[in-house]
């Protein structure tokens, strides 16, 4: 078996110990005679899964009986509707914090459905930094204010999140579970699975039950959180798949020493990285230094050129995903969870070399 260095930034590396179970346990689950994606999601073994996999997550973020853990499809995105359409009630307006592509996609979503408020937008800087303290200012009486606490494609995050009087919501798609936070500070988070926790076609929202009851009558029934937090997520058949993956993860995560020792290995990760591209003028990091990712680490070179010849020259060495996104370009590494500290070491090794040869 030969297994490359993945940085893909969604979907992206899975922790290969969970690879190995899934595989063994592909074809028949226990001893059910069947595999997880042919059993009922109503059967009382599959619904055992469902809760095994809530209390590992509640487990490892610390999160208290107030909040509902949610298993949602349609990924993040279509978070970006439903936010408002259950949250915005008319009349009212909500905050939105401009940090880059993601966060523009949710406000364009949040505008369709009701009055918004982009309190803080850094356009101007190229979307490189979050914003610091004192920079925002809040609507009074704001029905919500969204964050977006780390932009996958420019790779920055908030170094801290900002206090509010409104539930504070937060698209943590790709950091969630990477770095301890307090729940508590929120009102709600949400992030598509395929980028630390699991795999595609699911999203995870964790969601105060005092807002669920926000929702008006007129909403479709299936785009109420209501409706999955009394069907604990079961309304419709979900992507049994990745809940029992996300299982698997969670269960990997335990294991490991949770989420502090995620997040140790995770800076180390990121420092390893973030050294090489402070050491010179070869490299020129996108980020503002005080907003970085510790996950998505970016940065750019001279010339599309040398930057097409390094993303080639790294994927002959058995490294894949440090193209940047389309939109921006350059060369990203997404460094989540599941990649291991051998593979950042691998790629920190190849940019020493690489900057020998062509600097």
């Amino acid at each position: 078996m030969t297994r490359i260095a993945n940085f893909n930034a969604g979907p992206a590396a899975l922790p290969l110990p969970v690879l190995q179970k899934a595989q063994a346990e592909l074809i028949e689950f226990g001893s059910y005679g069947m595999s997880i994606m042919e059993m009922s999601h109503r059967s009382k073994q599959f619904m055992a899964i469902c809760d095994e996999t809530v209390a590992n997550i509640k487990s490892l973020m610390g999160i208290s009986d107030e909040y509902e853990v949610l298993f949602l499809q349609g990924g993040a995105s279509l978070q970006f509707a439903m936010i408002p359409m259950n949250l915005l009630l008319p009349g009212q307006t909500a905050d939105y914090v401009h940090t880059g592509a993601w966060a523009g996609k949710a406000i364009k979503e949040a505008k369709l459905i009701g009055n918004v408020n982009t309190i803080w937008d850094n356009k101007a800087e190229k979307y490189t930094r979050a914003p610091r303290a004192g920079e925002l200012q809040f609507t009074p009486g704001a029905a919500y204010v969204h964050i977006c606490s780390n932009e996958t494609i420019g790779g920055i995050r908030f170094p801290e999140f900002p206090t509010t009087e409104a539930p504070l919501i937060a698209d943590m798609s790709s950091e969630i579970m990477s770095r301890e936070i307090d729940v508590n500070q929120f009102g709600m988070i949400y992030g598509g699975a395929q980028k630390n926790i699991g795999p595609s076609g699911m999203a995870l929202s964790i969601i105060k039950k005092e807002l669920i009851e926000r929702c008006p009558d007129t909403v479709s029934v299936f785009l109420r959180y209501k409706t999955h937090s009394e069907e604990k997520s079961l309304y419709n058949t979900p992507n049994t798949w990745a809940i029992y993956i996300i299982k698997l993860v969670t269960e990997w995560m335990i294991e490991n020493g949770g989420i502090k020792a995620m997040q140790k290995v995770n800076e180390e990760k990121a420092g390893m990285l973030y050294n090489i591209l402070d050491s010179s003028t070869f490299w020129t990091p996108v980020a503002q230094k005080d907003c970085r990712s510790i996950m998505n680490i970016c940065w750019t070179l001279q010339n599309e050129e040398l930057e097409e010849k390094f993303v080639k020259e790294a994927k002959v060495a058995g490294m894949e995903g440090l193209k940047g996104h389309r939109s921006v370009g350059g060369i990203r590494a997404s460094i989540y969870n599941a990649v291991p500290l051998a593979a950042v070491q691998q790629l920190a090794d190849f940019m020493k070399e690489f900057e020998k040869k062509n600097g």
